[in-house]
């Protein structure tokens, strides 16, 4: 990347302070893009699910790895909870969607229930393993909420066999004029597919580990033994470990990092899996290149962009994020590893320029906090609009959840310094209620960002980005009206 003039600003800028000028492109269209990440974890899109306890779940992980990406579990999750999501999320299929099912003894409040957990829309009636019926909201017009499902679901069923070529569903589906089906193999219920779905597994590439299945990551704290459930995490399968703390350059972060590899390093040579470690926050070249030599894989960089997060206001720390990625990836690159960026983007337009500094993926989270597939459940206002809580991970919610296990008296002295939200309402929008429909959104501004700058890939986009600062009215302007003026 370059700066438009050739020189960069004398001080830290935003994603909102800059912008990128088009270049001579040969690239024909987005769909000769290609972002597959450099930092070598298996991402075909630079999509980072935050661990976040309110974002990044089951559900979530497993979508956004069946379409490339990777999610990180927070690390205030117990150790056995961890081991059941990672179970549950390996075993899930690389193609279609785990269904939401129940049995026609079931009710229509309970279906109300879980409907709005996935974004097909759909729960699939089932007897035993074989599909019978299909409920969705608007069957349960007139019904009260204690009617069983066999009374209201739809059992003119379109099932599609599992090995049924993905163009072909799409032309099945949209001949019955559905939106969902269930897929069976042998009569038996396997999973569920939509019609955006079967395009989507034509357009991305699942993130999987080396056996085939669905990618996680799971994040470590810097307190207690975290070599310990380093190891632990690792037996259970996982390439991915994330020490996360909100102040990274600190002589613990350090030494959890050391350990954490040790742990990592022994695992490599028992069996040969590559583990990477990344580790964070930092927003300073010195702070990235502690913990790169400290072993760390790729850093972290972010400290108070986020949506829930009030350490700026707080404690008057923290950077400007686009600066903070250009300086960190520059420094990561000398040592031959990566930076992820964490926070602060809020459009597609800021992925694209967050990867142009340098980052090779990006990480979200209250962007996908109001999705179908986050770990909260959905809520409807006095308005019957749905709604997701999301919270920040150093707000008082946060640390009463992280620290359960400590004495009544010790968490209340905690609790009393907080940083960051502890409520937020993340309304679903009904145009993008799933994350794979936020991915959708990312992806296309992403690729044509790449067209304009005339790289295909990620590295020749850092390579060829030409950036220019820009004023307050000069973001405004380049915004859409929704009304006339």
């Amino acid at each position: 990347m370059r700066f438009l003039n050739d020189s960069p600003p004398p001080y830290d800028l935003t994603y909102s302070d800059v912008f990128m000028v088009p270049s001579l492109s040969a690239v024909p269209s987005r769909m000769d893009v290609d972002l597959t990440t450099p930092d070598g974890i298996g991402t075909s899109l630079p999509i980072v699910v935050a661990n976040m306890t309110a974002v990044a779940g089951r559900r979530m992980a497993e979508t956004v790895a069946r379409r490339g990406g990777v999610a990180i579990l927070p690390q205030d999750i117990p150790l056995d909870i961890v081991d059941q999501v990672v179970e549950y999320v390996q075993s899930r299929d690389t193609v279609y969607d785990t269904p939401i099912t129940l049995p026609p003894t079931g009710t229509v409040g309970e279906a109300l229930s879980l409907i709005h957990k996935r974004s097909h829309g759909a729960v699939i009636v089932v007897e035993g393993d074989e599909p019978v019926g299909i409920f969705t909201e608007g069957d349960a017009a007139g019904f009260d909420r204690f009617t069983q499902l066999r009374n209201v679901m739809s059992r003119d069923l379109v099932v599609v066999d599992v090995a049924t070529p993905l163009p072909d569903i799409f032309e099945r589906l949209s001949d019955h004029r559905i939106s969902a089906a269930p897929v069976v193999d042998d009569g038996r219920l396997v999973g569920a597919i939509t019609r955006k779905g079967a395009l989507r597994s034509t357009l991305y590439t699942p993130n999987c580990d080396r056996d085939g299945r669905l990618r996680i990551g799971v994040a470590i704290g810097i307190n207690g033994h975290p070599a310990v459930k380093a190891k632990a995490v690792l037996d259970l399968g996982v390439e991915l470990l994330v020490i996360d703390t909100a102040h990274g350059h600190q002589t613990r972060t350090l030494h959890a990092i050391e350990e954490v590899r040790a742990v990592a390093d022994q695992a490599i040579a028992g069996d040969g899996r590559r583990v990477h470690i990344v580790a964070g926050n930092v927003v300073t070249e010195r702070a990235s290149r502690d913990l790169i030599e400290a072993g760390a894989d790729i850093v972290k960089v972010g400290v108070g962009p986020g949506a829930m997060c009030t350490t700026r206001m707080m404690t008057g720390v923290g950077r400007p994020q686009f600066s903070a990625v250009l300086e960190c990836s520059a420094e990561a690159r000398r040592h031959g590893r990566h930076v992820w960026a964490d926070g602060g983007v809020r459009y597609p337009r800021d992925v694209a320029l967050a990867l142009a500094a340098g980052a090779s993926s990006v990480m979200f989270g209250s962007w996908l906090s109001g999705t179908y597939e986050s770990a909260a459940d959905a809520q409807r206002d006095s308005n019957g609009l749905l709604y997701k809580e999301s919270f920040g991970m150093a707000s008082h919610r946060a640390v009463k959840n992280r620290t359960r296990q400590e004495s009544e008296f010790d968490r209340a002295r905690k609790e009393l310094f907080q940083e960051g939200i502890s409520t937020s309402r993340m309304y679903i929008d009904p145009d993008r209620p799933g994350v794979e429909d936020i991915i959708d959104q990312i992806v296309a501004g992403v690729r044509s960002s790449f067209t304009y700058a005339g790289a295909a890939t990620i590295p020749e986009f850092q390579e060829r980005a030409v950036v220019g600062i820009q004023s307050a009215a000069g973001y405004e302007e380049g915004r859409p009206l929704g009304t006339s003026w």
